[in-house]
């Protein structure tokens, strides 16, 4: 059993910050976290979904969709079995539904930006009003 909880979704306004974090569980996985890609998508009502962030398993690699570059950060502890995603300097824009993935598969950042990731959260609301 692989499960992912995103949290910390909430309401704020343009230019503030917020950190999601995405808990995996489940005994096989949780114990081999740490050999996980892992991932941000988001999705927009209306639109399609859009890759946000990627970080490798031992954290020396991240990967960021152009319009995130420079204003979201990515990153693991391992040791909690956690991803993270640091939001800054918010826009309207990044309003959307976040989805944490993993995929254990070690395929690059662009073959996960096409096609996803094998396990995927719920989803936590992000919005960003004006």
């Amino acid at each position: 059993q692989v499960q992912l909880q995103e949290s910390g979704g909430g309401l704020v306004q343009a230019g503030d910050s917020l950190r999601l974090s995405c808990a995996a569980s489940g005994r096989t996985f949780s114990s081999t976290f740490s050999r996980y890609d892992m991932g941000w998508f988001r999705q927009a009502p209306g639109k399609e979904r859009e890759f946000v962030a990627a970080i490798s398993p031992s954290a020396s690699s991240a990967y960021y969709g152009d319009s995130v570059k420079g204003r979201f950060t990515i990153s693991r502890d391992n040791a909690k079995n956690t991803v993270y995603l640091q939001m800054n300097s918010l826009k309207p824009e990044d309003t959307a539904v976040y989805y944490c993935a993993a995929d254990a598969r070690g395929y690059s950042a662009s073959y996960y930006l096409r096609y996803g990731m094998d396990y995927w959260g719920r989803g936590t609301l992000v919005t960003v009003s004006s």
